[in-house]
């Protein structure tokens, strides 16, 4: 085993319950699919445990904690909110919480159907989210920074991916144009920071929720726009974009270089998955190489200054 990981069983989430909210323990518990960083349960109809897992830095967990309740009611769609916080304890020596549950199937085990509906969605979610945030909330941490900071993990990416049908010279040249983009110059806005498959769930053929925002920070909203390449079907970037509406050309082109990184993040852990090996997610790579085809075909069929990019 893993040092940092912990075996989680229903025993065990029902012995924290009756140790820390007792009142909540004999609801119906059943494990959640999925999950690296952080394990779920259900609990009951209404709730979920979050239980650190690979985790070992406790600041995303306290990040939800403080910030979910204050964003949640003004975003158009669900969020889990943190309704009660477990303690580290002998028998779990880690941070877990309580939240609510955001109903759906996540991304990278369904599917969109109601492309414009989803655009539409996602362009209200993120204009919503995307105010300028106080002056204590968090920073990025290992992201959040312009393209140019993460070309260490876009080389390793490349290198590490089979990258099959795709160019090399094509994907480098999306990059580059975002590693010569300017710098963000507007306000720290709020950033979910981590939007791809697994994060965001879907209902009716549509999105229906967004999770995990353990990686929130105040920053360049760039991060969340690569969502347009990254969640939605073939042509959904155009309607999303006009829908969004305050994103300037230098924002775009750092956003679409940061889907290609995110791809062929998604590529790697779906090889990852085929192969095996730890933490490897096989429906990642067919996600991932989707959204690399959308922004390799949108940047092949219109010139990168077009504002949209779409």
């Amino acid at each position: 085993m893993i040092e940092s990981e912990i075996e989680i069983s229903e025993d065990l989430v029902r012995d924290l319950l009756r140790d820390q909210h007792p009142d909540l323990a004999a609801l119906p518990i059943r494990e959640v699919a999925g999950g690296w960083g952080n394990q779920m349960w259900r609990l009951g109809d209404e709730l979920a445990v979050r239980l650190q897992r690979m985790d070992t830095r406790p600041d995303l967990q306290l990040k939800e904690r403080r910030w979910l309740p204050t964003l949640a009611p003004r975003l158009p769609l669900p969020i889990p909110v943190p309704v009660r916080d477990g303690a580290p304890s002998e028998r779990f020596p880690k941070i877990w919480t309580v939240m609510t549950w955001v109903e759906g199937t996540p991304l990278d085990n369904g599917s969109i159907t109601r492309g414009d509906h989803a655009a539409d969605i996602l362009a209200a979610f993120l204009k919503a989210l995307h105010v300028e945030a106080p002056a204590e909330a968090p920073d990025a941490s290992d992201r959040g920074g312009h393209p140019k900071a993460c070309t260490e993990g876009f080389e390793n990416f490349l290198r590490a991916v089979d990258l099959g049908r795709f160019a090399e010279e094509d994907i480098r040249a999306v990059w580059d144009d975002a590693v010569a983009a300017p710098e963000w110059e507007g306000p720290r806005v709020w950033v979910h920071g981590d939007l791809h498959p697994a994060n965001v769930v879907v209902a009716d053929g549509t999105l229906a929720g967004v999770v995990d925002f353990g990686e929130v920070f105040a920053g360049d909203p760039a991060w969340d726009l690569a969502a347009a390449w990254l969640l939605l079907p073939a042509g959904g970037a155009a309607r999303f974009f006009a829908g969004y509406a305050q994103a300037d050309e230098a924002t775009v082109r750092r956003a679409r270089g940061l889907a290609a990184m995110k791809s062929l993040f998604l590529m790697l852990m779906g090889q990852n998955g085929d192969r095996g090996l730890p933490g490897g997610k096989p429906n990642w790579g067919p996600a991932g190489r989707s959204a690399l085809d959308r922004v390799l075909k949108v940047w092949g069929s219109r010139s990168h200054r077009c504002r949209w990019g779409t």
